[in-house]
């Protein structure tokens, strides 16, 4: 009975939140969640954080774009979020000869906003429809479940959609299946850029400094959202008028201590916390270091062009920014998960589950068949992930398989000649999108390298028959690294994607042969082929069989200690969720110990003039050796703060997300969590995890000194 009363705690503690781990459903926040939130300092009330009949906190948080987090800081739509967030719109509204990316850019009247294809989505309410659900699935199979269960989501978020107020559902699977959350959304269309900083002050420290601490990046930009007179969504219309929203967050000055309460709000887009010792194997020894590799060989040749001319960084800053983050993230993260033993604390758990299981028929059979089900998948999943970030890596052979659809529609018995034209101009106008971000000479030494790789690396019986006997035949020795150069040089003079006169004549009179007999869509085709000829199969049933083999795991570990599962929360899956914690200094090794916010005097230190990574304005570094901080000088360190850290429980999706203090006031934006704790997909660790945000009064020293832009200011509810 002893050693049965071990297990169960032991259990708990893997389940349960601990210090300050944790992404909650606002709507869904208990009692005693809330009384901690309030012991760590919180001055509001569970109504003020969320109401459905109320303004409320969550109604000045939004999703931007696709992927990050936004906060409305003003009474007439203002946005902030980060500097990488807004990326992609600066570097389209940017050209050779207006760059601001490179110089920033803010609108000092409205009329000077530009328009941008973003959208943002505020919440409108959250309703529990578990029970719904599950009368949709009652009595299926797994497989018939997975089958009917878009049918029932339909089924339900069909009741609240209002396409002229932009009102839309979206319901997220929590802890695995065991709850389903309806989230309704109201989108809107018109969103205009109102400032960003130099691409300099915004990714200061580039990729050297990403996921560190100290950092002192200037991550921030500034849009603003309109809506028609009525407030309504509406598409860009110079009749549109800046959106009075429900709530907006007014932005404190006052600064901060060590200790000080932090919350917060945002969109985190994935984490795996209840993940078994079996997926994080996989992840250490085939997954994670197959993909930091591959992003690794990719980025050094694009960095090599983007360097010698600033048009090609234009070009490709985005799409280099985006794997290069991820690159650093997957090598931390292996590195962490080793660190900290991760895989043999969840060997452990996992015992101690099954001694618990062993009399309970239903769940005891779940970790013999987890097992068995990656013994089935670990053998091919190297294979996966070299296709993904290797053959496709490459933006000619990703355009090229794009072609597929194409392909299947000339070969499809009964398609009519209206059926081909259309997808042949869906496939001209793709064209377009991929010549406009395509780098030729990158991409050709990516080509070569990554078919090089992946002959040396993948199982030769699991390899694509036929192509490295032609390539060997046609140009040489396969451990040659000259060979793959001389074959990719040849792709690339010889496809007619790259040929103006001949995609034309290609497309006024599509032709299957034509097609296939390309040189760039016969190699990423036939990789693709191979793959999906058996292997997307069997990673499908992999998947699947994980699922539900996770749903019954969740169930059970809910079962086994009820009392752990009012301190439990779902998994992150960019549904909105509030943290809470504090700021906080660390100390992640013998003799260093981190101060809890970074200054100008960091800045200085770390400036190089010209430098790739380490440059800035002139007018920047003059303003901060004259010490011109104005109101937002830190005056117990007589300097500008530029960023602080805090313990809050965050990921990929929360960038741009709001840093709220004890009163709702902003003070920061959250944008990067540090190099010590990027298990925390994984695995939170709570003595090391922590949240780097750029502090507010730098954001503001940005707007007001750097950018001159003082009716940004002016139009803020500033706390002294």
């Amino acid at each position: 009975m002893k050693k049965l009363f071990v297990s169960l705690v032991l259990m708990a503690s893997l389940f349960k939140a601990r210090a300050d781990e944790g992404m909650w459903l606002p709507m869904l926040l208990g009692q005693q969640v809330y009384n901690d939130m309030v012991k760590k300092g919180l001055k509001l009330t569970k109504e003020q954080l969320y109401s459905v009949n109320k303004a409320s906190l969550k109604d000045a948080i939004l999703i931007f774009g696709g992927g990050c987090t936004g906060e409305i800081v003003s009474n007439q739509g203002l946005i902030f979020t980060n500097h990488h967030c807004g990326y992609s719109a600066i570097a389209g509204a940017s050209s050779v000869e207006n760059n601001y990316l490179r110089d920033g850019f803010y609108a000092y009247n409205k009329d000077q906003e530009i328009k941008s294809t973003l959208t943002v989505q505020f919440l409108d309410r959250i309703v529990d429809v578990t029970a719904e659900v599950e009368a949709g699935l009652k009595g299926l199979s797994w497989a018939d479940r997975t089958k009917k269960i878009s049918q029932v989501y339909s089924s339900i978020t069909d009741k609240v959609a209002d396409k002229e107020n932009g009102l839309a559902g979206r319901i997220y699977s929590m802890f695995k299946d065991n709850q389903y959350i309806m989230y309704v959304y109201k989108t809107y269309r018109d969103i205009r850029l109102v400032g960003a900083p130099p691409e300099s002050v915004g990714k200061f420290g580039g990729d050297t400094d990403n996921w560190e601490w100290p950092r002192h990046t200037g991550d921030f930009s500034i849009f603003r959202v309109y809506a028609t007179k009525d407030g309504k969504p509406a598409d860009y219309s110079k009749e549109n008028v800046p959106l009075k929203p429900k709530h907006f967050l007014p932005v404190s000055i006052k600064g901060i201590k060590d200790g000080d309460y932090a919350m917060i709000y945002g969109y985190p887009g994935g984490t795996n916390r209840y993940e078994t010792s079996y997926g994080i194997k996989l992840k250490n020894d085939i997954e994670n270091p197959s993909l930091v590799n591959l992003r690794d060989m990719r980025l050094k040749y694009m960095h090599e062009q983007m360097i010698k001319d600033p048009a090609i960084k234009l070009k490709l800053a985005s799409d280099y920014a985006g794997i290069a983050n991820y690159w650093k993230f997957f090598d931390g993260e292996t590195k962490q998960l080793v660190k900290f033993k991760t895989y043999e604390q969840k060997q452990a758990y996992e015992a101690n589950f099954a001694k618990w299981a062993a009399s309970r028929p239903e769940y005891s059979n779940i970790l013999a068949d987890y097992e068995k089900n990656y013994a089935t998948w670990t053998p091919y999943a190297k294979q996966r992930q070299y296709l993904r970030e290797g053959i496709v890596g490459s933006p000619l052979a990703a355009f090229a398989s794009s072609l597929m659809s194409l392909e299947a529609v000339m070969v499809k018995q009964g398609a009519t000649s209206a059926d081909v034209k259309k997808a042949a101009d869906a496939a001209d106008a793709q064209r377009k999108v991929f010549l406009a971000a395509e780098d030729r000479t990158s991409d050709e030494k990516i080509m070569a390298a990554v078919a090089m790789m992946y002959y040396n690396d993948i199982d030769k019986s699991q390899q694509p028959i036929g192509f490295y006997e032609k390539l060997r035949a046609g140009y040489g020795e396969l451990n040659d690294e000259a060979t793959y150069k001389k074959w990719a040089k040849d792709v690339f003079a010889k496809t007619l994607i790259l040929d103006d006169a001949r995609w034309a004549s290609f497309i006024a009179n599509p032709d299957a042969n034509t097609l296939q007999a390309d040189p760039a869509f016969d190699y990423a085709a036939g990789f693709v082929k191979n793959y999906n000829s058996k292997y997307s199969a069997m990673f499908t049933a992999f998947n699947a069989k994980n699922n539900e083999l996770g749903r019954a795991y969740m169930k059970g570990i809910m079962e086994m200690n009820p009392e752990a599962v009012k301190k439990m929360y779902p998994d992150a899956n960019f549904s909105m969720r509030v943290s809470y914690g504090n700021v906080k200094s660390y100390k992640p090794r013998d003799a260093v110990n981190y101060d809890y916010v970074t200054t100008s005097k960091g800045i200085l230190e770390k400036y190089i003039p010209g430098d790739y990574e380490y440059d800035l304005p002139a007018k920047q570094i003059e303003l901060l050796k004259k010490k011109d901080f104005g109101q937002y000088i830190d005056k117990s360190r007589n300097d500008l703060v530029i960023g602080f850290i805090t313990t809050n429980d965050i990921t990929g999706g929360n960038s741009g997300s709001p840093v709220i203090d004890a009163n709702g006031n902003l003070i920061g934006l959250a944008f990067d969590g540090n190099y010590e704790a990027l298990s925390h997909k994984i695995a939170f660790d709570k003595d090391l995890n922590r949240t780097i945000n750029v502090d507010v009064r730098y954001v503001l020293w940005c707007i007001d000194k750097l950018g001159g832009a003082k009716n940004i200011i002016d139009e803020l509810k500033l706390v002294r």
